[in-house]
C-alpha cells in the first residue's frame, strides 16, 4: 500500500469501528471503475474489515457478474432497472453466474433511479416477490432520480422527491427488500433521511461509503460524513496518481527512440 491507500485504510477503518459504516462501494457503470483501481479498494476493504458494494454495468452484465464473483464482492447493484422485464433480466442474469450456495453470501439490489422505474414500481414488485430468493433490495438514487425528472440537484431535499422515496421505503417494507437510500448524502440531507429510516431505512450511503441507518443516532454524523468526502477525495488522488504515473512510465523510452528515429531519418 501507498501512503494514500494507507491513510484510506485508515478512515474506513475509523468509520467502521465508529460511525456505523459496513463497507465502501465502486461502479463500473457511471463511475467506469477498471478492475485494477477495485482490486486497490478491496485491499483497503478487506485490511479494514469492510464489505465491497459494486455497481455493474447494466441489467444483464455478465460479464461484470463473473468478475464480481471472482473478487468476493458483497452486495450487486444493478443500474436502470425501469420495467419489470429489465428486472428479470437481472435476476435471470444473476442465476446463470452465481450458484444458490454462492448467492448465500451475496446481496443483489437494483436501482430505482428513474421516474419510470417509480412508475413501474408495482409491477415491479411483483417480480420482487416471485423472486424472494434472488433479489435482496432497491437502492433509490436520488441525484439520477430528480434528473429524469428535469429538475436541479438543489431539488434532492425537496418534499416531491421525498414522498417519492417514502413510498419506495414502504413498498419494501411491505415485501421485506433492504432500502438504501443514496444521491448527494450529506449532513444536510441527514433530516429526510431520518424521516425515511422512521419509516423504513436500511442503509444509506455516499459515492464511497455505505452507512447502516442506525448511523443516523450518531452525535458524530457530522465527522462520519465529512470523513466519508476525505476517503473519496484521497480515492481520486490516489487514482490520478497511478495513471500519472503510468503516463510517465515510457517516458525516457520514447526520448530514446524518438533521437533514434531522427538519426535514422536523417541518414
Amino acid at each position: 500500500m501507498n501512503t494514500l491507500e494507507k491513510k484510506m485504510c485508515e478512515i474506513l477503518k475509523k468509520s467502521v469501528e465508529h460511525y456505523g459504516v459496513i463497507g465502501t462501494k465502486a461502479e463500473f457503470e457511471a463511475e467506469g471503475t477498471r478492475t485494477d483501481e477495485l482490486l486497490r479498494l478491496l485491499e483497503i476493504a478487506n485490511k479494514a474489515d469492510a464489505k465491497i458494494a459494486l455497481k455493474i454495468g447494466g441489467c444483464e452484465a455478465i460479464k461484470d457478474l463473473y468478475e464480481s464473483k471472482q473478487l468476493g464482492v458483497n452486495y450487486i447493484i444493478a443500474p436502470m432497472v425501469e420495467t419489470p422485464y429489465a428486472l428479470q433480466k437481472f435476476v435471470n442474469a444473476s442465476k446463470i453466474v452465481y450458484s444458490k450456495e454462492e448467492r448465500e453470501d451475496t446481496k443483489f439490489l437494483f436501482n430505482c433511479e428513474t421516474i419510470t422505474t417509480f412508475n413501474n414500481l408495482e409491477e415491479i414488485a411483483i417480480i420482487c416477490e416471485k423472486n424472494k430468493d434472488s433479489i435482496d433490495g432497491i437502492v433509490f438514487g436520488r441525484v439520477d432520480f430528480v434528473g429524469s425528472l428535469g429538475l436541479s440537484r438543489e431539488e434532492i431535499e425537496s418534499d416531491q422527491v421525498s414522498k417519492s422515496v417514502l413510498l419506495v421505503s414502504k413498498k419494501c417494507k411491505e415485501i421485506n427488500l433492504d432500502f438504501v437510500v443514496g444521491g448527494a448524502v450529506s449532513f444536510d440531507a441527514r433530516l429526510n433521511l431520518i424521516k425515511f429510516k422512521d419509516n423504513y431505512l436500511t442503509r444509506f450511503e455516499t459515492r464511497k461509503m455505505i452507512f447502516d441507518s442506525k448511523a443516523l443516532n450518531l452525535k458524530e454524523l457530522e465527522q462520519a460524513l465529512k470523513d466519508a468526502v476525505y476517503f473519496e477525495l484521497l480515492w481520486l488522488f490516489n487514482k490520478r496518481e497511478y495513471y500519472n504515473n503510468m503516463y510517465k512510465e515510457d517516458d525516457k523510452r520514447i526520448q530514446m527512440l524518438e533521437s533514434r528515429w531522427k538519426v535514422l531519418n536523417n541518414n
